[in-house]
């Protein structure tokens, strides 16, 4: 049996989205029970949250109640994704009290990084290193100084704690093991295992040939290059369609109505569920990914598998995912332009692209992996 372990964001995105398919992938492919026991932090308070992050997480009765049930059924894994606020060092031990074995999911880097994406104004920082926080406070990471002082201490705490509760630890690209380690995580390197989404769903054939405009699909924050999007389909002439929300939504827009001045088309379509942004992949030409800083390009890997070609920026895990003649340098607006002209309704690039998805996330691929590293766990 594997419980999943997941406290959501407030503004929904690739991870919740990894956690479901990895939900999936134990079930029809490992063929294990799973179960998913969630806390939402758009659901709790900001008093909460802080109480829970300096107790190092609470321990629900719903979670000794499903380890008690599961027990039964032979070994019990617990796959722990993110944990702040609600959860913690204190549940992870809980379970192992309780016979489970622990596998942490690290999508980012909150381990050390109190904002969890190692990007605070407008640029990559990895100024905290191990429990030394202060930094994250200086520079206001979390926006409030409450907040950035909790996040600190919490982090600083009980981050040995947290480590030491895990029988195996994942992360989802190269580039994420290697900034780990940079930020001095306390964890086993040597040991990290590494393992990108599960995708199930390829399409037949690229589409790409007859689609109409390039589709951006992310959260709408600096890291993620939403308005160096803006800026390079503007310049090749090409409609944009965004689906995502984020902080940053009103200055988007904003940015892209004076672009509109001159002929360029953006539409913001908000959050959008699975079967609408199948939809939109569907009718695109051409998937952007123009990243300030990226852990692991999941939406980019989920438009590959639907046939489109994709460009994106040089930076973080990106390069594990595509190929290095679809990436321009960080911050280069001209050559994601030149990039958008030159695949723009590419049907052999997406075609490529098809093949790559299935070669780096097939979901019978990395059922087998997953499965070992369970088996690892529980050694």
């Amino acid at each position: 049996m594997v419980i999943f372990l997941h406290n959501r964001y407030r503004t929904p995105g690739g991870e919740e989205q990894v956690v479901a398919s990895l939900r999936r992938l134990v079930e029809e492919q490992i063929g294990e029970g799973a179960a998913l026991l969630a806390a939402d932090s758009a659901q709790i308070g900001r008093l909460r949250a802080a109480r829970s992050l300096l107790a190092g997480g609470r321990v629900p009765p719903a979670l000794l109640a499903e380890l008690a049930a599961a027990r039964a059924g032979g070994r019990v894994i617990l796959h722990a994704h993110n944990l702040p606020p609600a959860f913690g060092w204190r549940t992870l031990a809980a379970a192992r009290r309780q016979g489970a074995r622990v596998v942490l999911h690290l999508h980012q880097y909150r381990i050390v990084c109190a904002n969890g994406v190692c990007f605070t104004h407008g640029s990559d920082c990895t100024r905290c290193h191990g429990a030394n926080t202060l930094p994250g406070v200086r520079l206001r990471c979390r926006g409030s100084l409450s907040e950035d002082i909790v996040y600190a201490a919490a982090i600083a705490l009980w981050q040995r704690r947290l480590a030491g509760c895990a029988d195996v630890v994942i992360v989802p690209s190269r580039f994420a093991a290697r900034r780990l380690e940079e930020l001095g995580a306390p964890l086993a390197f040597e040991a990290l295992h590494i393992l990108p989404p599960p995708i199930f769903d390829f399409a037949e054939r690229s589409g790409a040939g007859e689609g109409g405009y390039v589709l951006l699909a992310a959260r709408l924050s600096h890291e993620k290059g939403v308005d160096l999007a803006i800026d390079a389909c503007a310049s090749a002439g090409v409609e944009l369609r965004i689906a995502g929300e984020g902080p940053l939504r009103r200055a988007l827009e904003a940015r892209a109505a004076k672009r509109a001045q001159s002929g360029a088309q953006v539409r913001f379509l908000g959050w959008v569920g699975a079967q609408e942004l199948a939809a939109l992949r569907a009718g695109a030409a051409l998937a952007i990914c123009p990243s300030r800083s990226e852990n692991f390009p999941t939406a980019a890997a989920e438009a590959m598998a639907a046939g489109l070609p994709v460009i994106g920026t040089a930076v973080g895990g990106t390069p594990e995912l595509l190929p290095a003649e679809w990436l321009a340098e960080r911050e280069d607006v001209g050559a994601l332009a030149t990039l958008v002209e030159r695949h723009f309704a590419d049907r052999a690039a997406g075609e490529l692209a098809l093949a790559r998805a299935r070669e780096i996330c097939s979901a019978e691929a990395l059922a087998q992996r997953l499965a070992r590293i369970y088996d690892q766990a529980c050694e």
